[in-house]
């Protein structure tokens, strides 16, 4: 029997899986039901686009010989008859389902976020999780003057570099004491500030953003600490939530995410990949561990590798935009385990900041900021679980001569 596969969400997961499951030789139909109205894309890449970088077009992701059925959202499930209900009111049939869900933007819990009638937001404040937010975003900046984002991760670095490339005014508000926390240590965040003053991006860290003023439009933020800020743009960038409702509803076990094992597998014939699934207590949120996960089902369906298992993903990021670039494998601060030392090259001159953390003669962490020409060999090195040949600075330098400080 010619196998039936549903993929259930148009994202990077999904696209990365149909396009590896077709590359693998993998036998039977593949279907990719996604809720947007377009064709699977590089979200990613979605402040680039906003940034005037690459257009719409250019970031769409290859799908094998996928059938694509963009604007078909899957509204429920049943595990048993192996059925899915798309809105319309059509079922369809499966053998294999994939689900693929991805994650929504949160909301922060601040006052004046919605217009009058509750439904939306108040106009001139935006989330940046779909194509479509990214087309309303731009066309608002065109005319904005002075934008606040909400959040300094890496969502909000990127997108805050963005406008600021378009000419509006930036201010980020964080509530952590420095940017980028989860991938970054105070020294690297200190240095990616000064990078973003120097694009014209003002941050406000430690600081909490608790009420948006303006009936019909934003007018301003009001801060915890009681000062406003008057602006005519709002980006919210707090973080995404998994999307797990069509799961529950099914039965299907989840927890912050859907819940799966190493093989990736939620139920009898039910798996599940990317920014929806929670794998040994972790949902990673980011595009190389969803891509991790969709190689190995892939490999699993497909029939080339019955037996793959996803054993997870060590922390590690990348941010490139704007000039702006960073990578962070492990553990990054130091001083948080014993036992750890770190190799520390700076270069105020040139904005860059290179640091090894390594217990003993293994490397188990690293940041990169600024200069990313040692990246290479630094994901070499851990994925040789650590073992470096050599003197570690080498790592960072290629054995040329050093410049700025070490410490």
């Amino acid at each position: 029997m010619t196998p039936r596969i549903a993929v259930v969400g148009g994202g990077m997961a999904a696209a990365r899986f149909a396009e590896r499951y077709g590359a693998l030789g993998g036998p039977g139909e593949v279907t990719v039901y996604g809720a947007e109205p377009r064709a699977p894309y590089n979200r990613v890449l979605l402040t680039e686009v906003l940034a005037g970088r690459y257009d719409a077009e250019s970031i769409a992701l290859p799908l094998g010989g996928a059938e694509v059925r963009p604007g078909c959202e899957v509204v429920a499930l049943d595990p048993a008859a192996r059925k899915l209900w798309l809105a319309g009111g059509a079922a369809e049939p499966w053998d294999e389902l994939v689900l693929a869900t991805g994650a929504g933007p949160v909301l922060p819990p601040v006052r004046g976020l919605r217009g009058p009638d509750g439904s939306g937001l108040v106009e001139g404040v935006h989330t940046l999780r779909t194509l479509d937010d990214c087309v309303r975003l731009a066309e608002h900046a065109v005319g904005a003057r002075h934008a606040v984002v909400i959040g300094g991760g890496v969502l909000g670095v990127s997108a805050a570099g963005a406008l600021a490339a378009l000419g509006t005014r930036v201010e980020i508000i964080h509530q952590a004491s420095y940017l980028i926390e989860r991938q970054l240590d105070a020294g690297a965040s200190g240095v990616l500030r000064e990078r973003l003053r120097a694009v014209g991006v003002d941050c406000h860290t430690g600081h909490r953003v608790r009420a948006v003023h303006g009936s019909a439009r934003v007018e301003a933020v009001e801060l915890a600490d009681g000062r406003r800020i008057d602006c005519d743009l709002v980006v919210l960038a707090c973080g995404a939530r998994p999307h797990t409702e069509l799961a529950r509803t099914a039965g299907l076990p989840a927890a912050t995410g859907v819940l799966v094992d190493d093989g990736l597998t939620v139920a009898p014939n039910v798996h599940a990949i990317g920014d929806c699934a929670e794998h040994r207590g972790t949902v990673h949120g980011l595009a190389g561990p969803a891509w991790e996960q969709a190689d190995v089902l892939a490999r699993r369906l497909s029939g080339a590798e019955p037996d793959a298992r996803y054993p997870g993903t060590g922390p590690r990021a990348r941010l490139s935009t704007g000039g702006l670039d960073y990578a962070a494998f492990g553990t990054v601060d130091e001083t948080r385990e014993p036992g750890l030392h770190a190799l520390l090259l700076t270069d105020a001159t040139r904005g860059s900041y290179k640091k090894l953390v390594l217990r003993g003669d293994r490397l188990v962490g690293a940041i990169l900021l600024g200069d990313l020409a040692a990246v290479d060999a630094v994901a070499g090195a851990f994925a040789d679980g650590g073992a470096i040949a050599g003197h570690p600075l080498h790592l960072l330098t290629g054995g040329t001569a050093m410049t700025g400080d070490v410490r």
